[in-house]
Order: structure tokens, then sequence, then C-alpha cells
């Protein structure tokens, strides 16, 4: 399987590249990415693709270009992922529990729409 994901790292980025490496890493990101063997660099390189853009790795948490929290784990393997609007607001969150929650903004960053996987909505829009 190392063999295999340093392959992976060495082609061309493309959809088919996020797709071999996603095939082979699911949630918890770091827990899996750990029994591969991987640099620290190669973790980045693999996170990177998974969340298509560049990240930093602090601990069991990844960041994202502006840094904001877009992926934390512990070490038993629960995960939370975390989506931004181009404002900088919180837009998802869903954790390995099966509980998530989207938001809507409108124009002046106001929270207009929220609903979460309990069917709680709370629509303003």
């Amino acid at each position: 399987m190392k063999t295999l994901i340093r392959k992976i790292l060495k082609e061309e980025t493309s959809n088919k590249f996020i797709n071999k490496v996603l095939k082979w890493v699911k949630e918890p990101y770091l827990k899996n990415i750990e029994g591969l063997g991987l640099t620290k660099d190669e973790y980045k390189l693999v996170l990177s693709k998974i969340f298509n853009q560049s990240v930093t790795i602090k601990g069991r948490s990844v960041y994202d270009q502006n840094g904001k929290l877009i992926y934390r784990e512990t070490s038993t393997g629960y995960w939370e992922k975390y989506e931004y609007d181009t404002n900088g607001n919180l837009i998802y969150r869903e954790n390995s529990y099966g509980d998530w929650e989207k938001r809507e903004y409108d124009a002046n960053d106001n929270e207009i729409y929220f609903e979460d996987s309990d069917g709680y909505i709370e629509d303003n829009r």
C-alpha cells in the first residue's frame, strides 16, 4: 500500500489523482495516513488534494490557506470537517457521528438560514 500511495503522489494533479487518494484514505484522515509510513510533506500533499487547496497541519488539525480550521480529529478517530464561504463564514460542519449543520448568509454576513441533521430549520431568507 505504501508503494501505491507514493506512486499516486507522483502523478499529475487531476480528478483521477484525487479519486485514487480518496479510495485509500478515508476519515479519520490523519489516523489512516499514519499507517502508510508517509513523510509529513506527503501528509500535506495528500490532505491538500483531499481538501482541494493548500493546507497547514498542526497536530491533529488541518487549516486552509486562510488559517481557518477545516478538519480536526482525535487520536481515537473522532473527526470534524468545516467549510466556509468566500467571506470566511462557516457554512457547513460535519462530524464522525453523522451530525451536520448548514448555514447561509446574506450580503452583510448575517446568518439567514440554518439546518441541522436533527431536522431543525431556521429560515429567514
